[in-house]
C-alpha cells in the first residue's frame, strides 16, 4: 500500500522512514514525499488511477495549504483517505479539517503509535 507524505518540513521524510522501517522493508508499505500542495497533487496525477491509498499532509506549508490540497484531493481522488496534521490543536483547523473529509487529525509532536495503527488498519482493509 502506497502512501503520500506532504509536508514542507524535508526532515519529516527521514523520520517517516526510520518510524516506518519494518513496514517498507517487508513490502507492506510504500512511502511516498512531496514537500508543496502542487507536488503532491503532480504524484497523484501521474498514475491513473493513482497508487497512493492515504495522503498525510501537514495544514500550514508556504503556496497552497494543507486544507486546499484535502479539498483538491477529496473533490479529484474521492477514494483516497486524506489525513491532516498541525503544529496547533486548535479547534478551527480540525473542525475544517473535519467538515472538508479528512478521516484523522494529528497534532505535532506526531504520536507515531496512534498513526501506525491506522495505517494498519488501512493495509488490512487493502489486502481484503
Amino acid at each position: 500500500m502506497k502512501i503520500l507524505i506532504v509536508d514542507d518540513e524535508r526532515d519529516v521524510e527521514d523520520l517517516f522512514r526510520q518510524k516506518f522501517r519494518k513496514e517498507v522493508r517487508s513490502g507492506e508499505l510504500e512511502l511516498a514525499f512531496a514537500f508543496s500542495g502542487d507536488e503532491a497533487l503532480e504524484i497523484l496525477s501521474a498514475e491513473n488511477p493513482p497508487k497512493v491509498m492515504y495522503v498525510f499532509s501537514d495544514i500550514n506549508m508556504p503556496g497552497m495549504t494543507g486544507l486546499e490540497l484535502l479539498e483538491k484531493v477529496k473533490k479529484r481522488f474521492p477514494s483516497i483517505q486524506v489525513s491532516m496534521i498541525s503544529a496547533y490543536g486548535d479547534q478551527e483547523n480540525f473542525q475544517k479539517a473535519m467538515e472538508s473529509g479528512a478521516k484523522e487529525f494529528f497534532t505535532k509532536p506526531i504520536d507515531f503509535n496512534s498513526l501506525k495503527k491506522e495505517i494498519g488498519k488501512l493495509i488490512d482493509q487493502h489486502k481484503n
